[in-house]
C-alpha cells in the first residue's frame, strides 16, 4: 500500500517524540497533519492540545534561522520542495540517534506509536487510519534510520504531489548536503526539544 497522502510521510517521529508521554497529546501530535482549519472541540481535550502542539512545533520550526538558512542550501530545483526533505531527513537523522532523546529503544517506541493509534482508531480521520496500516506494513517510523527507506518516502511523497517535482531523485542532495544538515540539526533540535517541554508543561491540562 502507498503512502496515502502527500503531506503523511514528513517529520512524524519527531512529533511523535516531542508529543510527550502522554497518549492523547501524542494521538494529536500524530493527527495534525491529517486535520485542516478549526481544531474539534468534539474532540478529547488532550487530543485538541496535541494537535495545537503539532501547529506549534511547526510554526517554530518553519521561522527558525537554522532552517531558513538550511533551505537555502539546497540547490534548484530541490530547493523548493526543501522544508519536505528536510523534515524527512530530519526524522531520518532522530531515527539513527534516537538513544540520544528517549530511553526507549527507537522499535518498542515506533511499535507503540502504531499500537496507539489502532487502539484508539474510532478517533481517527480516514487520511490517519490509512496511513496507520501504511506505517505499520513498512514498520515505521523506525524505518527511518534507514536510508534506503527515505529514498522510498521520497519516492511515494513526490509521487502525489500535483505537479511533476524532483523528490523521487532527492536522495542525493541530501547526502551532498549531510554535513549541513546535521550540523543544522544539532543546533536546532535540541532547541525544539525545550520549546515543545514549555509548551506542554504551560497547557497540559
Amino acid at each position: 500500500e502507498g503512502c496515502p497522502a502527500p503531506f503523511a510521510t514528513m517529520n512524524h517521529l519527531a512529533h511523535a517524540l516531542l508529543s510527550g508521554p502522554d497518549d492523547a497529546f501524542r494521538i494529536g501530535g500524530m493527527m495534525g497533519d491529517f486535520v485542516r482549519g478549526a481544531i474539534d472541540p468534539a474532540l478529547p481535550p488532550g487530543i485538541q492540545q496535541g494537535i495545537a502542539l503539532h501547529r506549534a512545533i511547526d510554526s517554530f520550526t518553519d521561522n527558525h534561522d537554522d532552517i531558513r538558512a538550511a533551505r537555502a542550501a539546497f540547490d534548484p530545483p530541490f530547493r523548493r520542495y526543501a522544508g519536505i526533505f528536510i523534515d524527512i531527513w530530519f526524522d531520518h537523522l532522530l531515527a539513527r540517534n534516537f538513544t540520544l532523546w528517549s530511553e526507549m529503544p527507537l522499535q518498542r517506541f515506533s511499535d507503540d506509536i502504531v499500537l496507539l493509534l489502532q487502539d484508539h482508531d474510532a478517533l481517527l480521520p480516514d487520511s490517519l487510519r490509512r496511513f496507520r496500516r501504511y506505517l505499520h506494513a513498512h514498520d515505521l517510523p523506525a524505518a527511518y534510520a534507514d536510508r534506503g527507506m527515505i529514498g522510498e518516502v521520497l519516492r511515494g511523497v513526490g509521487s502525489r504531489l500535483r505537479r511533476d517535482n524532483p523528490l523521487a531523485q532527492g536522495l542525493p542532495e541530501l547526502e551532498r548536503l549531510e554535513p549541513v544538515l546535521m550540523a543544522s540539526f544539532g543546533r536546532f533540535f535540541p532547541q525544539l526539544v525545550g520549546y515543545a517541554s514549555t509548551w506542554r508543561t504551560s497547557n497540559l491540562r
